[in-house]
């Protein structure tokens, strides 16, 4: 079964850690049956920049603090004459785990022609996430990368690399796309995604030589729904973030005629 909703699910974006994975997944793929033989399209999990032809490493997220709770430290006898105070345990993991997409040119020392992202809340709340993503971002178009940022989260700030202040009313949508070319960073191509339409068809700008290929939304996140087992959702309650007034008695509407929902 399909989803009831006509474009991105909004009850998605609380498992978006299994969708995220699902989409970069399903779109390499997509993308790979696109491009030319010379071109490839992998995950990746860090970003290697490259200037003046000379590789300059890779970029990886900062490390995760995680807090554990107190009963997981193995505390000290308290039966000693000297007690120690009781600590708050923060787990640094450095492994990456801020994973995108980039197409490669194979006959060019794997240089980096595009990254995509699809972001993450990690991307997106909280200054630390956000910063690193910045860096990240700006890593790409400083090193001549097209740029490709797909937002399917209505949660957190507005990260795009696009100044939010000049977007017209008219593509203030829940969810936006933004294309950034690495041969004029001065233009900058936004894609409405309405919660009520079904997400759009949009090109992958490649070498300046190759046209754009064409990535198609609507069918990556149906397959992850599909694949996912997402039907299983309960429609019963409201998503998290929840909806505006308006776009809530759309959905309401919505869930009620496709059996999902009882009538309130």
């Amino acid at each position: 079964m399909p989803s009831p909703f006509p474009g991105m699910d909004p009850y998605l974006e609380a498992y978006w850690g299994d969708v995220h994975t699902r989409l970069m997944s399903n779109a390499s793929r997509q993308i790979n049956l696109e491009l030319p033989d010379d071109l490839q399209a992998r995950v990746e999990e860090g970003l290697r920049v490259v200037d003046d032809g000379a590789w300059e490493g890779t970029v990886y997220p900062d490390v995760l603090i995680v807090e554990t709770p107190d009963e997981d430290v193995a505390s000290p006898p308290r039966d000693t004459a000297v007690q120690v105070a009781e600590p708050c345990v923060l787990i640094l993991d450095d492994r990456p785990v801020s994973r995108h997409i980039e197409i490669i040119d194979l006959r060019d020392d794997g240089r980096v022609v595009t990254a995509i992202e699809f972001l993450s809340r990690s991307n997106k709340v909280g200054q630390a996430g956000i910063q690193v993503y910045r860096k990240k971002q700006r890593a790409y178009l400083d090193a001549g990368v097209n740029l490709v940022e797909i937002d399917l989260l209505r949660d957190g700030d507005f990260v795009l690399a696009a100044p939010e202040e000049a977007i017209p009313l008219k593509y203030r949508t829940p969810y936006r796309i933004c294309v950034r070319r690495a041969r004029d960073l001065q233009r900058i191509e936004l894609y409405r995604a309405p919660l009520r339409e079904r997400l759009p068809n949009i090109p992958i700008p490649l070498r300046s030589n190759d046209p754009d290929v064409i990535l198609q939304l609507q069918p990556l996140l149906d397959e992850c729904y599909r694949d996912g087992k997402f039907r299983r959702l309960n429609y019963q309650q409201e998503p998290s973030p929840r909806l505006e007034k308006e776009d809530a008695a759309w959905a309401d509407r919505l869930l009620q005629d496709a059996g999902l929902r009882l009538m309130r």
